[in-house]
């Protein structure tokens, strides 16, 4: 397959451009198209060689099939991502909670117990901040 394109498709645009053409046009614009083909091998041949030159040979060991975006699925990307190690945390759990304990409140207010949010009273709610 070229670009999505089988045989069969190929064929039945040949046989319209046949059709269209006409038998005694044909061989002229097949010409043409063989030309045309040779032109853009030759381009792309020479634009190949240009990059390797300019580049240098630093990009000689890339290996381009892993830069493909098609290979990239995102299925298997986050597959591979949730089955990797999890990350070793970095404060531990039992020092984290100390920290919080002895730290000193950050907004000047009351600091008991009773006078901080509980779960069965509605928290306060300012109605010029919306």
């Amino acid at each position: 397959m070229f670009f999505g394109i089988t045989i069969e498709k190929l064929l039945l645009i040949g046989l319209i451009a046949g059709l269209l053409i006409g038998p005694e046009r044909l061989p002229r614009y097949a010409e043409t198209l063989a030309r045309f083909t040779k032109r853009a091998r030759e381009y792309v041949t020479n634009a190949k060689s240009r990059v390797k030159e300019e580049m240098g040979g630093d990009f000689d060991d890339v290996d381009w099939r892993t830069l493909d975006p098609r290979q990239y699925d995102p299925r298997r990307i986050i597959r591979e991502a949730l089955l990797d190690d999890a990350p070793v945390p970095t404060v531990k759990a039992v020092s984290a909670a100390a920290a919080m304990t002895s730290a000193t409140p950050l907004i000047d207010g009351p600091t008991e117990t009773s006078d901080r949010f509980q779960a069965d009273r509605k928290p306060p709610y300012d109605t010029e901040a919306t």
